[in-house]
């Protein structure tokens, strides 16, 4: 009886799931930003690549 009291105790003091929840949650946050940034930053991004290729089309390249 006092193994199975002893295995409830060490069971309820592991924090694995509290470690894998909180990492989940740091993922989460760091995909959020990149999507925010993304939108932010993807018409700058978009219009600098398509100056890049107009001065390639201009080039003949």
């Amino acid at each position: 009886m006092l193994k199975l009291l002893a295995l409830r105790d060490a069971y309820l003091r592991d924090e694995d799931g509290a470690t894998a929840i909180e990492y989940g949650l740091m993922v989460a946050a760091i995909a959020l930003a990149i999507v925010a940034l993304v939108f932010t930053l993807g018409d700058r991004i978009e219009a600098g690549f398509q100056g890049i290729d107009d001065g390639f089309s201009s080039e003949g390249l």
